[in-house]
């Protein structure tokens, strides 16, 4: 671009090109009988034609078949979809023979549920509204999709919904030990963080300080307020479930899951890989931001206080794993995701490191 300055053409050669796409959900309803407003939201949004329901056989009993009813009373037409995983091959058989029948989805679940529809709906380029019926985990609002393929989870590009819907009497009156994974899943943006930002500094990796403090605090405001998360409490569901939307907007901002996710959910996906029955994520996750903190040099302890508090597992044995699984999955922990640095290096773990920082913080 050029310009004139007394007469003498000048040329900026600084001049800011950098370009952003963003996605974010347009309209998040939270609170008690939110499930009741979805016609009204759908309306607000102007989607119309048919939708898919997609869930699974538990959640379609908990809201599955009374978003069909709901939709059904304003005339809108729609198909349920019940899904028993998370593979790509259900993802592929969602959307084969759906191509111009179905204008929206809408992902009815913890899960699972939610990450095949905004899946699918990414693959297809059609709408797609969150209707949370655990606050598990922070992928309810992001726009990233946990797809297993070949026995592996894999993080892939999904379309952020269109909306969230999330009804916390629904949510409330779930088992508590989901709403305590969504809790540790939140609190391990700490070390998810830290890992972000010592990539910047050792490997130059692109940060964004707005998605980072966003992310910072919400984890710090969950911690603090770790003695208001109670069983069956509607105003626990509602702060659990803000910061899970947080969080995920988190992640829209910097245009990736560096904001939520570091070397903890690493140790995740490395006992993902390992042990035939895994915890949930976001309790995996928890342990894994305790030994993490530790290895940053933080205050793990405060980390271990607080999921004490929500009722989160702290130890191996909370996890139902045995004290070697730990060190094996924290020495296989830097493969995975080699190309993501965090303060696990990307190299195999030293085994009496391993062993080391699990008994410094008693997770064995």
């Amino acid at each position: 671009m050029a310009t004139e300055y007394n007469g003498v053409e000048q040329v900026d050669m600084n001049q800011f090109k950098k370009l952003k796409s963003m996605q974010f959900p347009r309209t998040v309803v939270v609170g008690n009988n939110a499930l009741e407003k979805l016609p009204e939201t759908i309306k607000s949004l102007k989607l119309r034609g048919k939708s898919l329901i997609i869930c699974d056989g538990t959640t379609r009993e908990i809201a599955g078949d009374r978003v069909s009813e709901l939709l059904d009373e304003k005339g809108l037409e729609t198909n349920i979809y019940e899904i028993e995983d998370a593979s790509q091959r259900t993802v592929d058989d969602v959307t084969e023979g759906s191509e111009k029948e179905y204008d929206f989805f809408l992902g009815v679940g913890g899960g699972r549920s939610i990450d095949v529809a905004k899946c699918a709906s990414h693959l297809l380029d059609v709408s797609f509204i969150s209707i949370p019926t655990a606050a598990s985990h922070d992928g309810i609002a992001s726009g990233r999709a946990s797809i297993d393929r070949e026995g592996n989870k894999k993080s892939v590009a999904a379309h952020s919904p269109l909306a969230v819907v999330a009804d916390t009497k629904i949510i409330a009156d779930g088992p508590y030990r989901l709403m305590a994974s969504g809790c540790a899943d939140i609190i391990s943006n700490e070390t998810a963080v830290l890992d972000w930002q010592l990539a910047k500094r050792l490997r130059n990796v692109p940060y964004s300080h707005y998605a980072a403090n966003l992310s910072k605090m919400t984890a710090s405001s969950l911690i603090d307020n770790a003695d208001s998360i109670k069983p069956g409490l509607e105003e626990s569901a509602w702060l659990v479930v803000k910061a899970l939307v947080s969080s995920s907007v988190a992640m829209s901002i910097a245009g990736s899951s560096r904001p939520a996710s570091g070397s903890e959910h690493k140790f995740s996906h490395a006992l993902d890989e390992m042990v035939d029955k895994p915890a949930l994520h976001g309790e995996q996750c928890g342990v894994g931001t305790i030994i993490m903190m530790y290895l940053h040099g933080g205050d793990w302890k405060r980390i271990k206080n607080a999921l004490e508090k929500v009722g989160a597992p702290t130890t191996a044995r909370g996890l139902d794993l045995t004290e070697e699984e730990v060190i094996q999955a924290l020495m296989h922990a830097p493969e995975i995701r080699s190309e993501r640095y965090t303060i696990l290096g990307n190299r195999r773990m030293n085994r009496d490191a391993a062993e080391e920082a699990a008994k410094e913080t008693g997770v064995i």
